[in-house]
């Protein structure tokens, strides 16, 4: 059982910039795949990043590349989403999850995640 707890997020101006943290309880956070996903409105959760239990694999969706950082530090158990260039757009829910078995684009999926997060609110003034 993994518990995640998101923190960070806030109002901010669009240029500015947020660190995402995701909190995990449990001693087996290095066995697990992360990533950060978010949900606007009326929209469905939508991939942001993905890193490795290892950090040997990131990627990133196409329009938050160059801008978004994912990290993470396994003694602390908690991974990182540092956000910069903010834009309008990048407003939602902030998510963390957690994936125990991941395979070839497994990462991109929702439903694919073992546990999630509560959630921390972004949200980016024009």
């Amino acid at each position: 059982q993994v518990q995640l707890v998101e923190s960070g997020g806030g109002l901010v101006q669009a240029g500015g910039s947020l660190r995402l943290s995701c909190a995990a309880s449990g001693r087996t956070f290095n066995s697990y795949d992360m990533g950060w996903f978010r949900q606007a409105p009326g929209k469905d959760r939508e991939f942001v990043a993905t890193i490795s239990r290892s950090s040997d694999f990131i990627y990133y969706k196409d329009s938050v590349r160059g801008r978004f950082t994912i990290s993470r530090d396994n003694a602390k158990n908690t991974v990182y989403l540092q956000m910069n260039s903010l834009k309008p757009e990048d407003t939602a829910v902030y998510y963390c999850g957690a994936q125990r078995t991941q395979y070839a684009g497994s990462y991109y999926y929702p439903n694919e995640y073992d546990y999630w997060g509560q959630g921390t609110q972004v949200t980016v003034s024009p």
